[in-house]
């Protein structure tokens, strides 16, 4: 093959040829997996930690929105420059700069004295993640090039992204409660710093082609792009006018600069991203897949998070105790979702995850202000199943479409779509929630109008104001809110089931069978800067 392949500082041929047994590249999925483990756990793990961040560093609204999203913000917009620079100069580089810099910044953020300096460590962390998340991906491509085996790969780095999502609340809860926020970032630095041990031994280095110089401008132009994108999403889920300057600009010319960023791949003999894989159904499908289902349930988890501790009254221990049929349930789908992929295929298998996760939000629905755990806890399940499945199935067919050599790109391309569908759902669902939230509380009897004006920004706030009133406007202003939420909570959960049910539909494009992406890739010849070496028919595996 083209990349090579190599670990520490002696080289190991065959790493990413293995064919037959051995044990070599199932220890490098361990090692990608706990890498992955802790990036996916810093994604959630500040949820259940938001209420103390709020008492201790007094951060605003807005500030607030920031330390949440910055972190997928920043990792979304820089993907595509460290998912293709490391098929350049090595993917396990790569890797491990981001382990130092993740360390270094969980410290800055654990010690921040402030709102503003919390900011920027969750900044410095999205550029870490960025660095890992991709080249733990096109690692895994390059390590296991038969389909079949890369499926199982695929489904238990997965169902481990998953697992550190979800366990975030549990960690971080159990973490608030006995510690200080803090240390929810703490426990980062003596992973990242045994990571960065283990990796630069038992790692193996790759690149994919290197003919013709780094495209850097169009590096910097995709980086920027997203980035505006986003922030312009994220500015009207702060409460921004669609119209603005702060919201429609930012919007428009991250919009350019990505169209400008297309035309320039399309022009170049050697680009950081062939855009003819989006011409293929299984990868462009895929991508909008993992864009609609992160949109659709990111934003609904921090929102979920919220009413368990402020409406049911948990603390963040059992906030995250909580979540845990969610957990289980999406390891469930992980473990199993290569045998799921070979008995549905892609296309049965994407659009039931969808159908599933639908039916699991609309049945979340049925929940109000009394605490009913049977039904959170199937909902949970139900929801878990469906989600990770749906997340496999479109994985799987868009990496699998991507030649090996270009699998950073791939792999940058795949873990962008997840952020950036992160990071515009908890805007666009946490905008929905505020539209219906405020107007409730807007004339509540005994609550002066500047108080209830005030208690409109959140429900964390409306407690906050609620415990400077009379003991009457107090219990009425709490009762308001809760009962405002809880709607709130009901249209977003609606508004997410519409949006799930839209990338079930999308999913029907995508191949009927697992191998039917494998076999349009063996009937192509290579082209230039392809491997000479036939990737083995995935039917005959």
């Amino acid at each position: 093959m083209s990349g090579t392949t190599t670990s520490g500082k002696k080289r190991t041929t065959g790493v990413t040829r293995h064919r037959g047994g051995g044990a070599n590249r199932w220890t490098v999925l361990i090692v990608l997996c706990v890498s992955l483990l802790f990036v996916a756990l810093d994604t959630t793990i500040l949820y259940v930690a938001v209420p103390a961040v709020t008492e201790d560093l007094r951060p605003g609204p807005v500030e607030l929105l920031w330390v949440v999203d910055v972190y997928p913000l920043i990792a979304a917009s820089l993907l595509i420059l460290f998912g293709t620079l490391g098929d350049r100069v090595g993917r396990r580089r790569i890797l491990l700069f981001g382990y130092g810099l993740f360390a270094i910044a969980s410290a800055a953020a654990a010690l921040a004295p402030n709102p503003q300096i919390l900011i920027v460590a969750r900044a410095l962390l999205g550029v870490g993640g960025a660095m890992i998340m991709p080249a733990t991906l096109s690692i895994l491509r390059q390590v296991f090039p038969d389909r079949r085996e890369r499926a199982v790969a695929i489904g238990v780095w997965s169902a481990v992204a998953a697992v550190g999502a979800a366990v975030g609340p549990v960690l971080g809860g159990f973490l608030v409660e006995n510690f200080w926020w803090g240390s929810v970032f703490l426990i980062n630095i003596p992973m990242m710093a045994v990571m960065l041990l283990v990796g630069r031994w038992l790692l193996p280095e790759s690149r994919g082609e290197r003919n013709g110089p780094w495209d850097v401008l169009g590096a910097v132009i995709a980086a920027l792009g997203v980035l505006g994108l986003v922030f312009g999403v994220k500015q009207i889920g702060s409460g921004e006018h669609v119209v603005g300057w702060t919201t429609l600009c930012p919007m428009l010319v991250g919009a350019l600069l990505l169209a400008l960023f297309v035309h320039r791949q399309r022009r170049r003999e050697h680009p950081l991203i062939d855009m003819r894989l989006f011409a293929r159904p299984a990868f462009g499908t895929s991508v909008g897949c993992i864009v609609l289902a992160m949109l659709a349930l990111v934003g609904l988890q921090l929102i979920a998070v919220q009413y368990l501790q402020l409406v049911l009254g948990m603390t963040p221990l059992e906030t995250g105790l909580r979540m845990l049929p969610l957990v289980f349930a999406a390891m469930a789908a992980g473990l199993t979702g290569s045998r799921m992929l070979q008995a549905l295929g892609p296309r049965v298998m994407v659009s039931a995850g969808f159908v599933l996760t639908a039916v699991a939000v609309l049945c979340l629905t049925a929940l109000g202000t009394q605490d009913h755990p049977w039904q959170l806890s199937a909902g949970f399940v139900l929801l878990g199943f469906g989600f990770q499945s749906t997340l496999f199935g479109a994985y799987e067919s868009m990496l699998s479409e991507a030649p090996a050599e270009a699998s950073g790109g791939a792999a940058a391309i795949g873990e962008t779509s997840y952020q950036l569908g992160a990071g515009i759902g908890v805007a666009v669902l946490g905008s929905v929630m505020n539209a219906v939230y405020a107007p409730g509380l807007h004339r509540v009897a005994g609550v002066p109008h500047r108080a209830s004006r005030a208690a409109g920004h959140s429900l964390g706030e409306a407690y906050q104001v609620a415990g400077g009133l009379g003991a009457h406007a107090r219990h009425a202003l709490r009762e308001a809110a809760r009962a405002s939420f809880v709607h709130g909570l009901h249209v977003t959960l609606v508004a997410s089931a519409v949006l799930l049910l839209i990338g079930a539909a999308i999913a029907l494009r995508l191949p009927r069978r697992a191998a039917d992406a494998a076999e349009r890739a063996d009937g192509e010849a290579p082209g230039p800067g392809h491997d000479a070496e036939p990737a083995p028919a995935a039917s005959g595996r």
